[in-house]
């Protein structure tokens, strides 16, 4: 696999990198393992200072590696920004938090366990791998780093091989901020040598972000090694509008929801599930919305849509989109790929989707808005059940008792009400079914790379 910067914008090729070898990938473990007995030993407040320091390093480097995410990804500069200052509140917040989340929890009456004393706490598990996609570059990996390191592991980064000045610049942000040598890591490897990491005795557990098929080599590796992992993987978020909805508030939240960075994002709003009450007035609405992006350089300011991140993204676009048309599905807005350099795709709106075209069913990353007329709250929801996925979900009306009806009956990590997913360090994140396990963020993202130690003393 080819380990390059290849800007989506252009489509040219402006850095490559040589894998490392399995003796480097050795060394480079063998510092990593070798940090994190000291690292473990490591105070709260010593980690928390260094956190802080990286937080601060990141904002003040934030203009120069927000171009390099726009350079490599091609995600509007803007964009860009945004996630790099969500990345240092995350850092900050972990850095402040940490030691809470982990405390040593007493049970209130040892005797009846037949002790003077018994209690809980989490203690780190070791060095821990992490395999990271390119659609967020900084946050995806310090949404995994900073609870890491806070609860006293060591990490290893094995990044998206199309982003790796990107995964350069995260080994030496650490590094500037003070962490000690090992602490964390950034591997350039291709696919073929995750295997291998996954396996090596010093890695005590795993985390993915990405493709379902990733996902599930990844687990079964990490099962076979018996080893944890978090898997946060594909989603093809439902987005309900009901007749009670503020349909302004609504399509205005659709449009952002779609075709956030560049409608590339696990949690983007994918299938549009609308009332037939207020179905033509959404489509029409939604239509002139998106129709009205300015897709462009991702570089400029004025830009909402710049390009897909890779030539192989793009394709599948294209298939997908092909396909349903194929399939007698309505092409409402857009639906070719742009005549122009880079990976340009326009945004597109698609509805009257039957149930054997395939983006009924798979998850489409780029500005695609699969749009779905039902009847009734209950066809709402069992449309939007109808997912091997379940990550996020939205569902829009000012009707109490159908707000609490969707709380209690979407299959998904999060529900929304009145608003779209998105993920905030308070809040617990992660998926169902085959959008994976685990959680990230809060206080159980901090610690699921823990050892739960009980304690019982006589």
């Amino acid at each position: 696999m080819t380990i390059a910067t290849i800007n989506p914008t252009t489509g040219e090729s402006e850095s490559t990198f040589v894998a490392l070898t399995d003796e480097q990938v050795g060394a480079a473990l063998a510092r990593s393992s070798a940090a994190a007995k000291a690292w473990a030993a490591t105070s709260f407040k010593e980690r928390a200072d260094l956190m802080r320091a990286a937080a601060d390093i990141l904002g003040q480097d934030a203009e120069r590696v927000a171009r390099l995410l726009t350079t490599e990804m091609g995600k509007p500069i803007g964009a860009a920004r945004a996630e790099l200052a969500k990345s240092a509140t995350t850092m900050r917040y972990y850095a402040d938090h940490a030691e809470a989340f982990l405390a040593e929890k007493e049970l209130d009456s040892p005797g009846d366990v037949g002790a003077s004393r018994a209690y809980t706490y989490y203690e780190p598990l070791g060095t821990v791998l992490a395999v990271m996609p390119w659609n967020y570059p900084i946050w995806q990996v310090i949404r995994f780093a900073a609870p890491a390191l806070m609860a006293g592991n060591t990490g290893v980064l094995k990044h998206a091989s199309n982003v790796p000045q990107t995964a350069l610049y995260l080994e030496e942000l650490f590094v500037r901020a003070g962490f000690p040598d090992g602490a964390f890591v950034t591997l350039l490897i291709g696919a073929g040598q995750v295997e291998r990491v996954i396996r090596d005795s010093r890695i005590a557990a795993v985390t993915l972000t990405g493709s379902e098929p990733a996902g599930r080599s990844v687990a079964a590796i990490a099962a076979d090694e018996i080893k944890k992992s978090v898997l946060e993987l594909g989603g093809s978020d439902p987005f309900i509008v009901m007749p009670s909805a503020d349909l302004e508030a609504a399509v205005s939240t659709a449009v952002t929801s779609r075709i956030t960075n560049n409608g590339q994002a696990c949690i983007n709003a994918k299938r549009f599930i609308v009332h037939a009450d207020v179905y033509p007035a959404f489509l029409e609405l939604f239509t002139s919305r998106m129709d009205a992006l300015r897709v462009g350089d991702p570089m400029e300011e004025e830009t909402d849509l710049g390009p897909v991140a890779t030539a192989g993204g793009l394709d599948d676009l294209v298939e997908l989109v092909d396909d349903a048309r194929e399939q007698g599905a309505r092409i409402v807005l857009g639906g070719q790929r742009l005549d122009r350099p880079g990976f340009f795709y326009p945004a597109t709106i698609v509805d009257r989707i039957p149930e054997t075209a395939r983006l009924y069913r798979e998850e489409v990353f780029g500005p695609v808005a699969s749009v779905f007329e039902v009847a009734s709250l209950d066809e709402a929801i069992e449309l939007a059940n109808d997912s091997d996925f379940g990550l996020g979900s939205a569902a829009w009306t000012t009707d109490d008792d159908e707000a609490d009806t969707f709380v209690a009956r979407l299959q998904a990590g999060t529900v929304n009400i009145n608003g779209m997913t998105i993920s905030y360090p308070q809040l617990p994140f992660g998926g169902i079914k085959r959008s994976g396990y685990g959680r990230e963020l809060a206080d159980a993202g901090i610690r699921e790379f823990c050892n739960l130690k009980t304690v019982w003393r006589a």
